[in-house]
């Protein structure tokens, strides 16, 4: 039997071995135009509340169509989305408005690409930016507390007709 030399266990371990590209999940997508999407509910979290520091402020969670019948069916199909759209909230006189955007939350179904994650790739972008993310750890923090949801496929938003 034939010994391989160093160099040939080399070029082997080269060529079987996956590059990074090929090992990394795809990063969750920017959704472009969500604002025209169906808009699920709205909700603001005022300084006192416990997720304040990280949610505080004005939000509204946005779904597309495949999310939308997710919500109606329970259960979701690969390319469903939701957003999480969080902006400061601004109080003046008697009225409640929108500030500036805080950060732009995405919850994207594919059940295979983010299989680690209870199918959802898990994302955060900051502010208005469609590049910067916030989000270091592949959404795994995102995905504990989404698994206090896991009876309804770890979506917290409801369908109100």
């Amino acid at each position: 039997m034939r010994r391989l030399t160093l160099a040939e266990i080399g070029s082997l371990l080269v060529f079987a071995t996956p590059t990074l590209a090929q090992t990394e999940v795809e990063p969750v997508p920017y959704p472009e135009g969500y604002r025209l999407w169906t808009h699920v509910n709205s909700m603001v979290l005022f300084e006192n509340h416990a997720l304040a520091e990280q949610f505080g402020g004005l939000h509204h969670v946005y779904a597309n169509g495949l999310a939308l019948e997710g919500l109606q069916e329970g259960s979701y199909a690969d390319g469903a989305v939701f957003v999480f759209d969080l902006l400061e909230a601004q109080q003046s006189e008697d009225a409640l408005t929108e500030g500036a955007r805080k950060r732009v939350d995405v919850m994207h179904r594919n059940a295979s690409r983010y299989a680690s994650t209870g199918g959802w790739g898990f994302d955060t972008f900051a502010a208005d930016s469609r590049s910067e993310r916030l989000v270091t750890d592949g959404g795994v923090s995102c995905y504990e507390c989404h698994t206090q949801q896991a009876e309804k496929s770890f979506v917290f938003s409801q369908w109100s007709p």
